[in-house]
């Protein structure tokens, strides 16, 4: 194998595992921070100060009440409601009259006859 190819290999693979470390941690925030603070803990436990430096680089930040923190524990930064559609719309195409907002109809469910 040549050189160019195992730099390439090896360039390939970081981009890989770098968007799947994206991914997961957009996909269970609460679980890879709890992992964060894991590793974070082991690595300041070590001698080195490289270690420590980079333990305490990891750990994963901590709420502090405000909505830009993104801790979600109070439920008021979720996503917002959709603001209801105006109550009187033109349908594309009608002759001019009015229509209202279509309202949810609740599901039914029936089990199999067999």
């Amino acid at each position: 194998m040549s050189t160019g190819l195992l730099i390439q290999y090896i360039v390939l693979g970081l981009i890989v595992a770098a968007s799947a470390l994206v991914v997961f941690r957009k996909l269970a925030p609460q679980l890879t921070s709890r992992w964060l603070a894991a590793v974070s803990m082991r690595l300041s436990r070590s001698d080195s100060r490289l270690l420590k430096a980079l333990g305490r680089r990891l750990q994963p930040k901590q709420g502090t009440g405000d909505c830009s923190d993104g801790c979600s524990t109070c439920g008021a930064c979720g996503p917002k409601k959709p603001v209801a559609a105006s109550t009187e719309s033109r349908a594309p195409g009608s002759s001019g009259q009015a229509r209202t907002a279509v309202e949810p109809m609740p599901l039914h469910f029936r089990s199999r006859s067999r």
